[in-house]
């Protein structure tokens, strides 16, 4: 979902943007949004997963092969994850999470990040510099909040919650921008961290209500409303900022 407002700030910035997916069609769909809407964007997509650094490579391989450097990362790659109930348990809970979800969404969200600052803040570091921004959330700086998870009807040990992968791959990308923020800082490589709150996406309307009723400013945030972070934290403006997990939350997490 933010995937494209992050391609929108960058184009709106007068930058050459590759879109990446591993969903061909979900990625092709978010590249002709962006011709609809400006014919002159240069934008360009490549299928990709980025759990596996041969297609990392072969991404940069064409992008270099085209004559441009790559002087901008946005790692956005993650698994929503959902709940998965049968009639038996709620696969969310910690007693219950199976180990294949906590690996495959541990490979997308922040082994994914991981080998896409390896390949291209590699290429930046030797070509001058650049900025790795990583997309991580509020809750890399609190635990989630349960209760906004609750349905009514539901015994303890049934209800769904917010599954421990998703606060762990949050909290990580905060660690991974610690450390690539010194790594190639003498190579001109800055690499800082945006971290949303929650966004309106047609969510249930209890869950809505609850959330805002956490949020000092009252709602959550529109989609758009991150785009003019992103320019800042991937341009010159924000030259001096670098190890910095950005929160725009409405100021829940200052309660």
């Amino acid at each position: 979902m933010l995937g494209v407002e992050h391609t929108l700030a960058l184009l709106e910035s007068g930058a050459t943007v590759y879109m990446t997916d591993i969903d061909e069609e979900r990625l092709k769909s978010a590249y002709y949004k962006m011709l609809s809407l400006h014919s002159a964007y240069k934008v360009f997509y490549k299928v990709m997963d980025v759990s596996n650094q041969d297609y990392i490579q072969s991404a940069s391989q064409e992008i270099k092969n085209q004559g441009l450097n790559i002087d901008i990362l946005i790692n956005n790659a993650a698994i929503d994850p959902k709940v998965q109930k049968d009639s038996l348990v709620e696969t969310s809970r910690l007693e219950n999470f199976l180990v294949d979800d906590w690996d495959f969404q541990l490979n997308v969200g922040l082994k994914g990040a991981m080998l896409c600052s390896k390949v291209f803040g590699s290429e930046m570091a030797k070509n001058g510099g650049g900025v790795i921004l990583n997309i991580a959330s509020d809750l890399s700086v609190f635990s989630p909040d349960q209760r906004l998870y609750r349905k009514d009807g539901l015994d303890s040990n049934q209800q769904p919650v917010k599954p421990v992968t998703y606060s762990v791959i949050k909290h990580g990308l905060i660690g991974l921008t610690k450390y690539l923020s010194t790594y190639w800082a003498n190579r001109g490589v800055r690499c800082n961290a945006l971290s949303p709150g929650g966004v309106y996406t047609n969510q249930d309307e209890e869950f809505v209500t609850k959330l805002e009723d956490l949020i000092p400013l009252g709602r959550m945030a529109r989609k758009e409303e991150y785009r003019g972070a992103v320019q800042f934290m991937c341009s010159d403006a924000s030259a001096y900022m670098n190890g910095q997990n950005i929160v725009i939350d409405g100021g829940r997490s200052i309660l």
